[in-house]
């Protein structure tokens, strides 16, 4: 990557970090990385309302893609930072700060070079509540983009090595809510209301054998649990939710485990006289990887010289690139950021500037070799 631009990169990648932004209000970043591309390279910049893609388009060529997304998360900054979230409760502890450099970094460098076939640069919002790339995924027929490639960096492998899988690479999930309504008593008669706290409580234990990490990668995960009026002690409560994260390899095992909690919480409610409704948020697809593409990145990864690490079970954590490549042949890599570097979405993450370098290299290769 020239110096220059790798320069230019960082410091992009630091503003984008000062000013991050919540899923589905990523109106002040999004203009931002348009400007930026404006200001900087020959692209063609479309402003497709929440996200936007920047093109360069050459009749009867063939046509590729890259995304990267750049929303943030509601946690505190707490790091000691120069260029510190401004945002209170928002910072950027995913890294699509970083993803998005990097993507705006293959704009500089493809700037610079003669380019043959059409190349699509995707700049997605709302990655992290799965909304994003649903949206998004439709320009790829509509532009008849032939492949798509994404990056994510990830801590636990060391820095600079490029992680890959094909098939399925990060597991379905949704967000699940469970509401009981019952009935207000005094909290000194509560046989004369109707208490949700009972079904609540055998629910979540009840989901704990349904957790099968051997065989379905099946996990449940309580994330919030809401029961009764903010402690009035006079109280008995009639109202409960609780609300879990479900995750699955696939999403036909992830649909089945839905049924079954379902089935379980309706009960439940029916033996405790409750009534019951159901929430679903944060669909994520499971993303797959298309073979012939995860080639094409380890060869560019060869080419570069980097070291390769073959993953040999898919990430738990979810992933919306899958709407993409439920569209056409795609693949999204991992880059480590350091055997022991922070984790991705804790206080003590920040995005790790040493892999920029690689993985605009990588992202130009995969073009020259298209």
């Amino acid at each position: 990557m020239n110096n220059e631009n790798l320069k230019k990169i960082i410091k992009l990648r630091h503003y984008l970090h000062e000013n991050p932004e919540l899923s589905g209000h990523e109106v002040y970043t999004k203009n931002y990385l348009m400007d930026f591309i404006n200001n900087n390279t020959s692209f063609a910049v479309v402003d497709c309302g929440n996200y936007f893609y920047a093109a360069k388009y050459f009749e009867g060529s063939k046509a590729v893609g890259f995304r990267a997304d750049f929303d943030a998360l509601p946690i505190n900054e707490d790091l000691n930072l120069i260029y510190a979230s401004k945002n209170s409760g928002i910072s950027h502890k995913c890294g699509h700060d970083g993803h998005s450099a990097i993507l705006c970094g293959l704009a500089l460098e493809l700037d610079n070079l003669k380019l043959k076939n059409s190349v699509y640069l995707i700049f997605q919002h709302s990655e992290e509540d799965g909304k994003g790339a649903l949206e998004c995924s439709k320009i790829l027929r509509e532009r008849n983009i032939k492949k798509i490639y994404a990056l994510h960096n990830w801590s636990g492998w060391d820095e600079n090595n490029i992680i890959l899988k094909s098939g399925i690479v990060q597991c379905p999930s949704e967000g699940l809510t469970v509401k009981f309504i019952g009935e207000n008593s005094h909290a000194s008669e509560p046989e004369k209301g109707i208490d949700p706290s009972f079904a609540i409580s055998e629910l979540i234990l009840n989901l704990i054998n349904y957790n099968n990490f051997q065989r379905d990668k099946i996990l449940c995960t309580v994330i919030n649990i809401n029961l009764g009026d903010n402690k009035n002690f006079g109280i008995s409560p009639g109202f409960g939710e609780v609300s879990f994260t479900i995750r699955a390899e696939r999403e036909n095992i992830l649909h089945e485990l839905e049924i079954k909690i379902k089935e379980l919480a309706m009960n439940l409610a029916r033996e405790n006289n409750l009534n019951i409704e159901f929430e679903i948020l944060d669909k994520f697809p499971e993303t797959v990887n298309d073979p012939g593409c995860v080639n094409d990145i380890k060869r560019a990864a060869e080419n570069l010289k980097l070291k390769i690490i073959k993953m040999q079970e898919p990430l738990l954590a979810s992933e919306d690139f899958g709407y993409y490549t439920k569209e056409i042949p795609g693949a999204i890599f991992y880059i480590g950021n350091g055997k022991n570097y922070p984790a991705i979405h804790s206080a003590g993450y920040d995005f790790n500037d040493n892999i920029i370098n690689n993985a605009v290299n990588i992202f130009v290769n995969l073009y020259e070799n298209f």
